[in-house]
């Protein structure tokens, strides 16, 4: 039986007992802010769980995760826990090696450990101890016929109470009673007390979205459904048509994800719900998708987050382009529908907003973002410094070099001028290779820039604030386009100047001169590339 025997009251820290091996990765299944807070939301999945475990992340972070084992067995339960929705949806590998991770104590028993829990409850049995021996002062397990609780131990089972001197007086009335009793109890077999039926399994249905007599207009219709739906399957249906379905589901469950799916646009309105007997025959098959939180006439409202935050979260997500201003208008309500659909968290928008604003947070910890003000450009930002370091400042610019390896960068700038200064920055930025081949978005008061090559992405925001031009520029490794987006947005959504930078004590030229021409447009030959 698995045992935590180093653990009693706080748990000790499991890396000094297991050391994870290179191969060795942990379940992610949540994260929290603060000790209290971990150690509650832990103790909760310990109820579910026999192997949680907590490990620090940054900032006050605390991680939940369920392991170490082996990445090939980690795989396989993870696909195993979110196909029976029994951990969150975003629950992902990590690595177990150099982590302090700490068992939670109490955590449930594995299910092959339960008998054998129960077997050797209270003080265990003399098995449970090296050589069958139990140490001296243990209590051994009652015997099959138990002392008589008036005698001492030393003749308990060996006095017939029949004979004995200090044994009561019987009478054959007593006697006889005595008798059968025993005998009615050594061969009646106990009452079998019949378990309760189990309540009907509930009503399975389908969400049928469209359906075609031609075999191959129904798989195209498919495959295009499948980019927004990627569980959706074909069905051969009694009338022989071909129809393209999701589910099954229960019916409540179908009922509010129909719902849902309309108002993001990702299925037809006419698309409706089907019993399963009148499905027909699978042609290609689709996945049972995870139900996600359904409310119930019970359940007690969830409020909406505060837009803002929502809206903060969309744009980390990559669903949403407006701006954060806590306004409920359409962008707002299309972006929220869109990531409904995308995250399966739950249909109801309160709950789902929640779950992502969660994992956005959870992100921001993962990263290790730490708020930076650099005091040359007098610019504040959250950053990963894990991933960079800091290399120059050059008249307006700071820079900042990767850090172990990571192949990570940012330049910040800040200088006095408008639109044109603006301008020559961006022009700046396309020539020296640090956004490639850009495509450019120019307003009145703002640019940026977005390009690739087959090393790094390149992005650049500029804007006119107070009459100085200030932005970032952010080069991230190609071969991690989502982590660049996310922080890219990260830094967008939160730049702002905390403080006068170095080069303003003293009036100057502008820091940055224009760019040679044929720069600023944003279209060189390709000189300067990365």
């Amino acid at each position: 039986m698995r045992r935590y025997a180093f653990i009693i009251g706080a748990a000790l820290p499991l890396i000094a007992a297991h050391s994870a091996s290179a191969e060795d990765v942990v379940i992610r299944i949540e994260a929290k802010r603060g000790a209290e807070a971990a150690r509650t939301t832990a103790e909760g999945w310990g109820a579910q769980f026999p192997d949680v475990v907590t490990f620090p992340l940054s900032d006050g972070w605390i991680g939940i995760a369920l392991g170490p084992m082996p990445r090939e067995e980690a795989t396989a339960r993870l696909t195993e826990l979110k196909n029976a929705s029994k951990v969150p949806a975003d629950s992902f590998l990590s690595a177990a090696e150099g982590r302090e991770l700490t068992p939670v104590a109490g955590s449930a028993p594995a299910a092959a450990d339960a008998d054998a829990a129960a077997a050797d409850a209270g003080t265990g049995s003399p098995s449970t101890f090296p050589g069958g021996v139990a140490p001296a002062g243990a209590e051994l397990p009652a015997t099959d016929t138990p002392a008589d609780p008036e005698m001492p131990a030393a003749d308990a089972g060996t006095t017939d109470p029949a004979t004995s001197d200090s044994a009561a007086p019987t009478t054959d009335a007593t006697t006889e009673a005595t008798t059968e009793s025993g005998a009615a109890a050594a061969t009646d077999p106990a009452p079998v007390v019949a378990e309760p039926a189990a309540p009907p399994a509930p009503a399975q249905v389908f969400i049928r979205i469209e359906s075609s007599a031609d075999r191959a207009k129904a798989e195209a219709q498919l495959a295009e459904y499948r980019k927004a739906l990627p569980d959706a399957g074909l069905w051969a249906l009694p009338n022989g048509r071909l129809a393209v379905a999701l589910g099954p589901f229960d019916e409540a469950a179908g009922g509010e994800w129909l719902t849902a799916f309309k108002n993001a646009k990702a299925v037809p309105r006419d698309a409706f719900l089907t019993p399963e007997a009148e499905m027909g025959q699978v042609e290609i098959a689709g996945q049972t998708p995870a139900p996600g939180t359904i409310l119930t006439p019970e359940s007690q409202p969830v409020p909406m987050p505060a837009l803002e935050d929502v809206q903060r979260a969309l744009r980390w997500a990559g669903h949403y382009d407006g701006a954060i201003d806590g306004k409920d208008g359409p962008k707002t309500q299309a972006a929220i529908a869109e990531e409904i659909v995308r995250l399966r968290a739950a249909p109801d928008p309160a709950i789902a907003m929640a779950e992502l604003i969660r994992r956005r947070e959870a992100w921001r910890a993962e990263m290790g973002l730490t708020q930076l003000q650099d005091s040359h450009t007098g610019l504040s930002l959250p950053v990963p410094m894990e991933k960079l370091q800091f290399d120059r400042s050059e008249r307006a610019l700071s820079i900042y070099g990767p850090k172990n390896g990571s192949g990570a960068a940012l330049i910040l700038f800040s200088q006095p001028g408008g639109q044109q200064e603006m301008l020559d920055i961006a022009g700046l930025v396309t020539a020296l290779g640090w956004v490639p081949q850009p495509e450019r978005k120019v307003e009145r008061g703002s640019i940026t820039l977005d390009g690739r090559n087959q090393t790094h992405i390149g992005h650049a925001e500029g804007k006119v604030v107070d009459g100085r031009v200030q932005g970032f520029v952010l080069i991230w490794p190609a071969s991690d386009p989502e982590d660049q987006h996310r922080l890219a947005a990260e830094i967008s959504d939160n730049l702002a100047r905390f403080a006068p930078g170095a080069t303003e004590a003293q009036p100057e030229a502008p820091a940055i001169a224009p760019a040679t021409e044929g720069t600023t447009d944003g279209t060189t030959d390709g000189a300067a590339q990365n």
